[in-house]
């Protein structure tokens, strides 16, 4: 059985959450990572019910040692990697702290570095010719007032999957970069908006579903004709 890791995994109907429910149902053994050990128990309890594998991992994506550990308890057979990390964090510049925009450059650029260092380090001693996908935002294209520290982050990690991509290519490692430019339907942003279930009815939010068959859809393409960025929004959404 092929082997998936995904990183930046919060609540069970996230797009972290679902995405490794999507990847189980699709034949693999899937490794979660993120930080809240609670929600990663809540969501492999979850996967394992389904008849599928999964295996929790609480990790920090920021930190060197903890990427290496990670990878090392993934173990051979590792095929398909997907960077999940990074929120949108606003703020005015000027009223906003060096480490406030530190943080977001570490969480959605820096780890993105580590993590897929160590993934193509797996990929290329077991020849593997495996899948990186980074889920960028609206931030990764353009930037926005009140929000230059996610913005910048952003658009970092995708200039870094694009090096990452036309580097690794002649491996036959597959990179992509998906843009999730609107919002999603699932638990964070339903905590925060009063009028949630209206908004799902008139299709203003990304149902989470589809995106999950994105991902599959990108891991899936032969090499003769791959896509390094594909872009999501709903059919109202202004760009």
């Amino acid at each position: 059985m092929k082997k998936a890791l995904v990183i930046g995994v919060g609540p069970l109907n996230g797009l972290g959450g679902q995405l490794c429910r999507k990847i189980a149902q699709n034949n693999f053994e899937v490794f979660i990572a993120g930080r809240t050990k609670q929600s990663l128990d809540v969501l492999a309890d979850t996967i394992i019910k389904d008849g599928n594998k999964a295996i929790p991992l609480v990790v920090d994506a920021t930190d060197e040692n903890q990427i290496k550990n990670m990878i090392k308890e993934v173990g051979p057979g590792l095929d398909f990697a997907v960077y999940n990390v990074g929120n949108s964090r606003p703020g005015k510049i000027i009223e906003m702290d060096a480490s406030y925009f530190r943080e977001s450059w570490e969480s959605c650029c820096f780890g993105g570095f580590l993590f897929a260092k160590e993934v193509i380090k797996s990929f290329l001693s077991q020849k593997i010719a495996g899948t990186i996908i980074f889920t960028g935002a609206s931030a990764s294209l353009r930037g926005k007032p009140n929000f230059g520290a996610f913005n910048s982050a952003k658009g970092a990690l995708r200039n870094f999957a694009q090096a990452l991509a036309k580097e690794y290519a002649e491996n036959s490692i597959h990179v992509s970069h998906v843009i999730v430019d609107g919002g999603l339907a699932g638990e964070r942003i339903k905590q925060r908006l009063s009028d949630f279930d209206q908004r799902v009815k008139e299709g203003k939010l990304i149902n989470i579903e589809n995106v999950t068959d994105a991902y599959m859809f990108l891991y899936n393409q032969s090499k003769d004709a791959w896509t390094f960025e594909l872009d999501l929004r709903t059919s109202q959404e202004k760009w």
